[in-house]
């Protein structure tokens, strides 16, 4: 991978895009993400860090888009962009997001993939697509729509404006806000501690909300109903049942 690198320690698997200045999204740096969300499958890696300094990404290479309007190309980067995403969003254990300075259009796309975002205090993210007379192509009205709520998404989509890092956390699109110097530390930290718990839940859980949200309730009850059943007889939830009845901290090992 050229434009992405990745390392796994302790469980944790660290994504840092690396296409400087500003990790401006095309084809190369899109394949290698997802190449890279991949590598994370791996069930040795029981959580995922995504992210990239000194900005996160501001979005898409415009350069490209004087040919792609003559070509289709940027149809086909949005459509890798958004499989990227996806599997990213897919993956059955938890994710963290950590956003340095912007994460603009494909960028806070990108960003909504991970199960949660910790943004650098100075960082702004938006959806500026409507500036260029586009908009959203990998997921940004659908997923924005589904952390902020419908009257935000649509403000956000329609004016393209950035918001500041606190007000992304008001509105529930951060879940924490870091100190700059601090950021891949904490986000790491988490992870860690998501890298030491009992995966198969987590992806449980993954699974139960995002495939329970906006469906009638009586179904997504039975989804819960059906995972539950299948998390109750891993390994990890008699670890966990014994460790409890014992009074001692589980030692889980991820199935």
């Amino acid at each position: 991978m050229t434009h992405v690198d990745y390392a796994v320690v302790d469980g944790v698997a660290t994504i840092t895009l690396n296409r400087p200045p500003v990790n401006a999204l095309n084809a190369e740096l899109i394949a290698d993400i997802d190449a890279a969300v991949g590598l994370a499958e791996d069930p040795e890696v029981r959580a995922v860090v995504i992210t990239g300094s000194p900005r996160f990404s501001v979005g898409a290479d415009i350069t490209g888009f004087e040919e792609a309007l003559e070509g289709n190309a940027e149809d086909r980067q949005s459509v890798g962009l958004a499989a990227a995403v996806a599997r990213l969003e897919a993956l059955p254990k938890p994710t963290i997001a950590a956003v340095y300075g912007f994460a603009l259009g494909g960028g806070l796309e990108l960003a909504m993939g991970a199960d949660l975002r910790y943004l650098a205090e100075d960082a702004k993210v938006g959806q500026p697509e409507i500036l260029l007379g586009i908009i959203p192509g990998a997921g940004g009205t659908q997923r924005l729509t589904r952390i902020v709520g419908y009257q935000r998404a649509k403000e956000l989509c329609l004016s393209g404006r950035h918001i500041t890092a606190d007000e992304a956390a008001a509105i529930g699109l951060a879940d924490e806000v870091v100190p700059v110097d601090d950021l891949l530390e904490v986000a790491t930290a988490t992870a860690k501690g998501f890298a030491t718990g009992p995966t198969r839940a987590y992806a449980a859980v993954k699974r139960a909300v995002g495939e329970g949200y906006e469906v009638p309730l009586e179904h997504g009850l039975a989804i819960e109903a059906e995972v539950f059943a299948e998390v109750f007889s891993t390994e990890d939830a008699k670890i966990g049942i014994a460790a409890f009845l014992a009074k001692e901290k589980p030692s889980f090992v991820g199935r």
